[in-house]
């Protein structure tokens, strides 16, 4: 996904007309994959699992559900001092808390490939996913509520979960914020910005869409520029892709972005204190193991598979973050 953009990346003020026509295709026809070859989604299988009952499954209910949420506010992560932030040993050994991530949601083109439909999920499922979630009594978090209770052991509502989209594809802001919305969910975006407002077989969300989404209670992070492999900087590429959609990113919301997605989960050492200096106090992988001095930097997730059953997804996510 996107990784020959880095075709590109020697030069930004002079494109060629060979390289402006490749990013153009690459952006029309969508992204190929976003996970990482440590990332279980490609699993299907149509084995049940006991879901949690003690809430109504119907519709109505569960619309009503932003009714009885708890309210917990979490502060804002720079307000908190440096000598309140628990050690890694203390961070490490808090229970995980389940972290989804999701990129497209739309149903599947005869010319997506199987291994596309991994992280494709169709229209119907995301909704049975989280209709799912709403009637197991889970509560939706927000990186700001995580990162204080990692860092701090500040509390979180009952059964909390974390739902996150990479990308800033389109169908996210039309099909996924406003069913997460049904159920008094919020979702955190994490933004490619060099795709913002673009058009073609698979557009984006636009600088008016995503600031919308900020205005309605949903969290806007960082994802790189060109969804760049964040291993392979060096140069010029830490204030490409970390520094300048940040800033982007900031003055599309008129709010601080302090969290990033890896694009396709992959990170190294290197990496995280990049991120710290950069202003980012934490950044989010896909399934790989949480590094052991900085972990705040590798918080991890796993992908909700597109060819997951409902009752699948609610297995793999207990077993992941057990």
């Amino acid at each position: 996904m996107f990784e020959s953009y880095s075709l590109i990346m020697f030069s930004r003020k002079i494109i060629s007309f060979a390289t402006a026509i490749g990013l153009y295709v690459l952006l029309t026809n969508g992204l190929s994959s976003c996970q990482s070859k440590g990332s279980a989604t490609a699993e299907t299988t149509t084995n049940s699992v006991a879901v949690p009952s003690g809430n109504s499954s119907t519709a109505e209910k569960s619309a009503d559900k932003s009714a009885t949420v708890p309210s917990v506010t979490a502060p804002d992560p720079s307000s908190i001092p440096a000598s309140k932030i628990a050690d890694a040993a203390t961070i490490l050994a808090r229970p995980q808390v389940p972290v989804l991530c999701y990129h497209q949601i739309r149903d599947w083109r005869a010319s997506d490939s199987k291994s596309a439909k991994d992280y494709i999920i169709p229209v119907a499922a995301f909704r049975e996913q989280m209709k799912m979630l709403a009637d197991s009594g889970y509560h939706t978090i927000l990186p700001d509520q995580l990162y204080a209770y990692l860092a701090t052991g500040a509390p979180l509502p009952p059964k909390p979960i974390m739902l996150t989209f990479d990308d800033g594809d389109l169908d996210q802001y039309t099909v996924a914020a406003p069913e997460l919305e049904k159920h008094g969910f919020k979702g955190a975006f994490f933004i490619m910005t060099v795709a913002i407002g673009r058009h073609g077989k698979q557009p984006y969300m636009d600088k008016a869409q995503i600031k919308d989404l900020s205005d309605r209670g949903h969290a806007i992070g960082a994802h790189t520029w060109d969804h760049h492999n964040v291993k392979k900087y060096q140069g010029d590429d830490w204030k490409i892709q970390l520094e300048e959609p940040k800033a982007k990113l900031e003055t599309i919301i008129g709010k601080p972005i302090h969290y990033f997605a890896y694009p396709f989960g992959l990170w190294n050492k290197q990496a995280l204190p990049e991120l710290q200096k950069r202003g980012y106090v934490a950044a989010f992988t896909l399934a790989d193991k949480r590094d052991d001095s900085m972990p705040l930097y590798t918080v991890r997730r796993i992908i909700a598979g597109g060819q997951w059953k409902a009752t699948t997804m609610y297995r793999n996510m207990i077993q992941s973050f057990d």
